[in-house]
């Protein structure tokens, strides 16, 4: 299975076991990350694309390590003005390899009763990416009262600050 996600305004074609090279995330290394913008997935007869992004699928990887890409050298000259400047560049990066493709909730059908308390982590985990209506709906259903016209950030400030206590 394969997939196509968004991610710092360039697109990536991934697979299960891929290592791939994105814009600087802000994660430690060693940690989770989750991509929810996908674009197409699936293989064969079966891909599905999105409509800009396909509904409810993930792609989840594994921060390896942050670092910076080669130096490109920026040369300006101006002939005959003595003229001559030299600059260097070296673009931040962070190496992700691709350990999971699939729905979010494709892992929690199987063994509903038994496995209820494993879900809830795996939705506190992903509350960064979730947009607004989804952050007042999840909200809502842990019974947490939050400001609905207050920013995402404080929003998943309050729901943390509840799911702790």
């Amino acid at each position: 299975m394969y997939a196509i996600i968004e991610t710092g305004g360039k697109q990536y074609r991934v697979q299960n076991g891929d290592q791939i090279r994105v814009e600087k995330l802000n994660v430690e290394d060693g940690q989770q990350v989750v991509f929810d913008k996908v674009l197409v997935a699936g293989e064969g007869a079966d891909v599905k694309i999105g409509t800009p992004y396909v509904e409810g699928m993930t792609v989840e990887g594994k921060a390896i390590e942050t670092g910076k890409g080669d130096k490109v050298v920026i040369f300006k000259y101006k002939a005959k003005k003595d003229y001559r400047k030299k600059q260097g560049h070296r673009q931040p990066y962070t190496l992700v390899e691709i350990t999971a493709i699939g729905d979010e909730k494709a892992p929690a059908a199987p063994a509903a009763a038994e496995e209820a308390p494993a879900e809830e982590p795996k939705k506190h985990k992903s509350l960064k990416s979730m947009k607004k209506a989804e952050l007042v709906a999840f909200a809502a259903e842990q019974g947490i009262e939050i400001d609905e016209k207050a920013t995402n950030a404080v929003m998943i400030e309050t729901i943390e600050a509840a799911m702790n206590k």
